[in-house]
């Protein structure tokens, strides 16, 4: 793998032989990975992987007329062909008003933030497939399990470079280090499946293998015999695996595309409360050893940490450049970029802070409802906000957890969700995107 500065020069070379051949501006986008996975099924081993890769991506402006391009084969004569046929493209392609680097003067200039986001260990895989063992083994030593999809281990490392014609230059690393188990229990058609993860930047800040096996044991255990629910209108408790989801229609409603096309069902709310104002969601992708952690934008713009919530109100829209200016706004610091195509807008690090109230009190006062654990399907119009997907969990009645349920689906319009949404005080960082247990009264509930 390159070293982050051979890593950098690489796509600034690209960037200055665009310019040479004749692009007003150009930027360029380089990435490398490396990764080790190991899974076992059943006390055997299955599969051991190794991946490596780089990609090199280069967007070139001629006039208001931009293309971009992008390969997997560095030699030179290849890339060589790549900068001509951009080139050749972009003269074609049609004048875009908005298309653009970022402003230069909003550029990163200072030297970029250090987010410990590499790890010096980089397990064997004997170490990785120990480790799935371990996983797998741990989840069907509990009682009720009675065939396995699997354990695995992985690590990994990647590195992003991006350099632009006119000033920026600046490249980052990342480790990754994960493991998990996926278990059955039951029989036939009574058999029911359930997982359990991890994943970090640090071995050292890995969950115990055990642990995870166990967790993902226990979880497929609890979904046995579930039993019907009836259709009718009750609260809804969301667990913090899958409560993120909420936060992921919310963002999708609030990138500057999105905004731009006037297709989203936040558009005239900006600056409103529409979340109660116990609620405050945040942005930062300077965290320390964060999964989506970064030290500069797509763009090369410097990033910070935001409120995208403060106290229930919309703070304001994710802006890559071009919606930015299509709106005559100014970009925030959210561009994200592949390695071809135009930048869009993204969040990293992303969490709901945390209520005042536990999960018991939280659903203590709910005679009948659901706490759902798994959503199925993309029943979501990110336009109007009406919202409809199945679902898997457990019957709560009279303030507890009981039964667990199935083939139900939950229905609402965003808007009146994120209006009635509650959060309890059990928030952890596990994830990239992190809520609380989440309530929302008010839901329509379908039973098988």
């Amino acid at each position: 793998m390159l070293s982050l500065e051979e890593a950098q020069s690489r796509a600034q070379d690209l960037v200055g032989a665009a310019r040479k051949a004749g692009a007003d501006a150009a930027d360029a986008i380089y990435a490398c990975n490396a990764s080790t996975n190991v899974s076992v099924r059943l006390g055997a081993l299955e599969d051991v992987e190794r991946s490596e890769g780089e990609e090199i991506g280069l967007r070139v402006f001629v006039g208001q007329r931009s293309a971009s391009i992008s390969a997997s084969d560095m030699n030179p004569a290849t890339l060589d062909t790549l900068v001509d046929r951009c080139i050749a493209m972009a003269r074609e392609a049609p004048e875009d008003p908005y298309a653009g680097l970022a402003p230069e003067d909003r550029l990163l200039r200072k030297r970029p933030p250090s987010l410990d986001l590499t790890d010096e260990d980089e397990p064997e895989p004997a170490v990785l497939r120990e480790r799935a063992l371990l996983a797998e083994e741990a989840a069907r030593s509990v009682p009720g399990i009675t065939n396995s999809e699997g354990g695995g281990a992985a690590s990994g490392r990647s590195q992003v470079a991006l350099a632009t014609s006119h000033g920026f230059a600046g490249a980052y690393a990342g480790t990754s280090h994960s493991t998990w188990a996926s278990v059955l229990a039951g029989a036939g058609a009574d058999m029911q499946r359930d997982h359990a993860s991890h994943s970090v930047r640090h071995l050292e800040d890995l969950d115990d293998a055990e642990a995870i096996g166990i967790r993902a044991g226990q979880r497929a255990v609890a979904r046995l015999n579930p039993v019907k629910v009836e259709s009718g209108v009750m609260p809804v408790i969301f667990d913090p695996r899958i409560g993120s989801s909420m936060m992921g229609h919310l963002i999708g409603g609030m990138v500057g595309p999105a905004i731009a096309r006037r297709s989203s069902f936040l558009l005239d709310l900006l600056g409103e409360a529409i979340f109660d104002s116990s609620v405050t969601i945040i942005d930062d992708p300077l965290l320390q050893r964060g999964l989506r952690s970064r030290p500069f934008d797509g763009e090369g713009l410097p990033v910070e940490r935001r409120a995208l919530i403060d106290k229930g109100v919309l703070t304001g829209w994710l802006m890559d450049s071009a919606s930015a200016r299509q709106l005559g706004l100014e970009p925030t610091g959210h561009a994200s970029r592949g390695g071809a195509g135009a930048p869009g807008a993204s969040v990293t690090n992303v969490h709901m802070e945390a209520g005042s109230i536990s999960p018991g009190d939280l659903m203590a006062d709910v005679k009948r409802g659901l706490y759902v654990t798994e959503l199925i399907g993309m029943g979501v119009n990110g336009v109007t906000g009406d919202y409809s997907r199945g679902a898997a969990g457990f019957l709560i009645e009279n303030g507890a957890v009981a039964h667990a349920v199935s083939e139900i689906t939950i229905a609402g319009n965003l808007k009146d969700m994120f209006r009635a949404l509650v959060p309890a005080n059990d928030l952890q960082f596990r994830y990239a995107m992190n809520v609380p247990t989440l309530r929302i009264d008010g839901m329509t509930v379908a039973g098988g």
